[in-house]
């Protein structure tokens, strides 16, 4: 199929319904519906379309494994709840922390253990983030954002060790690939990540909000409706019921997340190893982390499992509150298989070659990063992934810093910094979703909570693309 402007409707069904009921899951529907209609002219059509799209989607290899990695981290946290992990590792905490400025810090904290995956650290964080919560009275909102920033703003900046690095520099590889620019693949890799300038300046913004902006501020959730407030006292109530009587023991969180973390940093190690590498940084960066990760998760389970039988938890209440905390990822996986089938109706309408089309060659060298990152801001918004964008611009990007004779280290940066913007500020990012659904948050409303934010740095940002244009042209 060619291209047309088209390709934009399932984009704006979406965001307009989202906004409009504040939910996302109708909105996705309808844009998958309305993108398949598209593409197949026919009402019947449409729908099976629609269908054979979702099933594309779970044929995807890495899409499963995310899926997967999802479930089975959310069936260890259901058993690390019952366990009474989760609760003692909390009380223990909150001993030592009782301010706002103490739990924000101690996200912060949690990096070096957890930084190879956006997906990963969120949700070896989440849950004791937030049963701390509710005991220091934070609004829960700035709480997500500060995990969102220090997750999203830090892993895109690091050179090795991380589930991105191998994708981006096989992305920079794959658009140097017939250009002669007299530097490899890493090289400019390297230089980029000195000019993400959103994502750095996220990252200051996080710091300067934890530990300066909340350290003369008491707590106060007023401002920031949470979920729990207005969802119905029914909605789990025998759960939450059962889970305020376990015994607090903090052992039965300590051993499986050492036990991941240490399985998940040998195995990154062995795979890449096993890919040719001889050290432990380029190992990582060749590393599968998506599988690596899911498998780290299945052993963790296993083990983990022995180990509550040994120390006399029953059973069928591990099996019970496995699946109970698999389920409450349904929501999540449910919306990300929405929007990875909707982007596929999308591309089939032609939106990246719109895209291209559309934006031209006529730019001046010193407005070429600033524009790249602009125009790969407003699209990552619509598409929600950082890959997903940074795989659609890197070749225009490349491709414009030579013929307009921008700075390519620069461009690359500038698409680098766009994905990483959507990532973090739109509704339909994985990181977003995920936050929103472990820390039970309106996630339109969260969403609208970290845009405000977001756009303010995406504007710092822009700036800083402008200044730096001219000094280097």
């Amino acid at each position: 199929m060619g291209y047309s402007w088209f390709s934009l409707v399932p984009f704006l069904i979406v965001i307009s319904m989202a906004i409009w009921l504040k939910n996302i899951l109708p909105g996705l529907v309808l844009s998958l519906l309305a993108g398949s209609l598209l593409v197949k002219g026919n009402i019947l059509d449409g729908i099976y379309q629609s269908v054979s799209y979702i099933v594309a989607t779970l044929s995807n290899g890495n899409n499963i494994k995310i899926i997967a990695f999802l479930y089975l981290f959310g069936g260890l946290v259901g058993m690390m709840n019952i366990s009474g992990g989760i609760k003692g590792f909390s009380e223990w905490m909150g001993k030592k922390i009782q301010t706002e400025r103490g739990l924000l810090g101690f996200i912060w904290l949690t990096l070096p253990f957890t930084f190879m995956m956006p997906m990963f650290r969120i949700m070896m964080i989440g849950p004791v983030v937030k049963s701390l919560i509710k005991k220091i009275n934070v609004p829960k909102q700035k709480v997500g954002l500060t995990m969102d920033i220090s997750t999203e703003s830090v892993i895109v900046l690091l050179p090795v060790a991380t589930a991105f690095v191998g994708f981006m520099v096989s992305l920079v590889g794959g658009s140097l690939q017939k250009l002669q620019v007299g530097m490899s693949p890493y090289q400019v890799f390297l230089l980029s990540l000195l000019f993400n300038f959103f994502a750095i300046v996220m990252l200051a913004i996080g710091i300067i909000r934890t530990f300066v902006a909340s350290a003369n501020k008491t707590s106060d959730s007023s401002d920031h409706p949470q979920l729990d407030q207005v969802e119905n006292e029914l909605h789990r109530s025998g759960i939450r019921r059962e889970l305020s009587l376990v015994k607090a023991q903090p052992w039965n969180l300590i051993f499986p997340v050492l036990l991941l973390l240490l399985l998940t940093f040998y195995l990154l190690w062995q795979n890449g190893t096993e890919k040719g590498a001889v050290t432990l940084a380029k190992a990582f960066s060749l590393a599968d982390a998506t599988f690596v990760m899911l498998l780290a998760v299945f052993v963790t389970l296993i083990l983990t499992c022995i180990f509550y039988i040994i120390r006399r938890q029953p059973l069928g209440e591990l099996l019970y509150h496995f699946f109970d905390g698999g389920n409450q990822m349904m929501e999540a996986i449910s919306l990300l298989v929405l929007i990875w089938s909707m982007t596929l109706s999308a591309e089939e309408l032609g939106f990246s070659k719109f895209i291209r089309i559309t934006l031209g060659t006529f730019l001046p060298a010193y407005l070429t990063p600033v524009a790249i990152f602009l125009l790969g801001s407003f699209i990552s918004y619509f598409l929600g992934s950082s890959w997903g964008t940074w795989g659609l611009f890197m070749p225009l990007g490349i491709s414009l810093a030579v013929s307009t004779g921008a700075s390519i280290p620069l461009t690359v940066g500038a698409v680098f910094a766009s994905g990483a913007f959507g990532a973090l500020a739109s509704p339909l990012g994985d990181t977003t979703i995920t936050t929103a659904s472990i820390l039970d948050l309106d996630l339109v409303d969260y969403a609208r909570y970290k845009l405000k934010i977001s756009v303010m740095g995406a504007a710092i940002a822009s700036g800083f693309y402008i200044i730096a244009a001219l000094f280097i042209f």
